[in-house]
């Protein structure tokens, strides 16, 4: 009898513990999937942010850098699922965006955090230029020519 009433202790116990278990997977899942639409919704707010001063403009980037610094040390997957999205966002409004879009240097240089291919100053998408270089010396024993590129 003894042994019958520990069998179905051990079993109640592992059942609750289960349960327990998959009930933090789904929380974490939840978590997760909450801090993937914030990252969406912010990414999206900072793209259409117009600030009035450049107090409000440095203050506003100020508070968004806090807001990911303190999510990293608080939760590292919500952190993670957050960034992820936030620069999915950017790599999409990246590939949308022309000269419709009127972005201040600030974003630019916030937007390459999320996404490198901002670092070219307002979306050129043309080649760097190449320049040619030629030399001529006249010497005494004989001319030279120099081709640099």
């Amino acid at each position: 009898m003894k042994t019958i009433k520990t069998i179905l202790a051990l079993f109640f116990l592992g059942t609750i513990g289960t349960v327990q278990a998959q009930e933090n997977n789904v929380q974490a899942e939840t978590k997760i999937t909450y801090y993937q639409q914030r990252g969406a919704e912010d990414a999206e707010f900072e793209m259409e942010f117009t600030a009035k001063t450049k107090a409000e403009e440095k203050a506003f980037w100020k508070e968004q850098k806090e807001y990911e610094k303190e999510l990293k040390k608080k939760n590292r997957k919500g952190y993670r699922a957050y960034m992820a999205r936030k620069k999915e966002a950017y790599t999409e409004h990246y590939y949308h965006c022309n000269e419709h879009c009127h972005h201040n240097n600030s974003f630019y240089n916030h937007a390459a955090f999320y996404y490198y291919q901002y670092d070219r100053p307002n979306y050129q998408r043309v080649p760097t230029r190449t320049s040619v270089n030629t030399q001529i010396g006249v010497g005494v024993p004989a001319p030279s020519v120099r081709l640099g590129l």
